[in-house]
């Protein structure tokens, strides 16, 4: 399998996510389990992150820039932290998932602004640049763009494991 087919369905997996997490706003019994397994699926998105950013460094030999550095720093802890959690069944661990996924958040949203304006941002280092766009999946969703979606799936994940349950009523 090549990087371009790895980006593809990694950006599938995450738009399969975001179909998710918009039918668990409008139904409220996937919304109810989507609160009830939130610690395994926010686990399971930074684990699928982490394996992925592994696979194009590892073995697409892309070469991690600064910006990827700090979204893995964000990322990586996330994946053992939210699984540890889920194993625990600790709901209370979704609420720091948040705050370290929202800063890894920004951190992706700035490394897009850099991928579509290089010329405005010193931040790159010249021999390995964070404007540079290894992969696009579709032509136009690249690495920390899917690390952005990663991260705010995280985020919209942990959100609803942490509402008070309101549903009931519903049923």
């Amino acid at each position: 399998m090549n990087s371009s087919t790895v980006a593809t369905l990694f950006a599938l997996a995450l738009f399969a996510g975001i179909v998710g997490l918009v039918v668990a706003a409008i139904n409220s019994s996937i919304r109810a389990l989507v609160r009830e397994r939130a610690l395994i699926i926010a686990g399971a998105v930074a684990v699928s992150a982490m394996l992925g950013s592994l696979y194009f460094s590892e073995m697409a030999d892309f070469i991690p820039c600064k910006l990827c550095w700090y979204q893995r720093i964000a990322m990586y802890p996330l994946a053992v932290l939210l699984v540890m959690a889920a194993i625990r069944r600790d709901q209370t661990m979704l609420r720091y998932a948040r705050v370290v996924a929202l800063l890894g958040f920004l951190v992706s949203a700035y490394h897009v602004w850099i991928q579509w304006f290089p010329e405005k941002s010193n931040f790159c280092e010249f021999d390995n640049p964070c404007s540079a766009v290894w992969v696009e999946a579709f032509d136009r969703v690249t690495i920390p763009q899917m690390a952005g979606l990663s991260f705010l799936l995280i985020i919209a994940t942990a959100t609803i494991g942490l509402w008070a349950s309101t549903d009931s009523a519903d049923v």
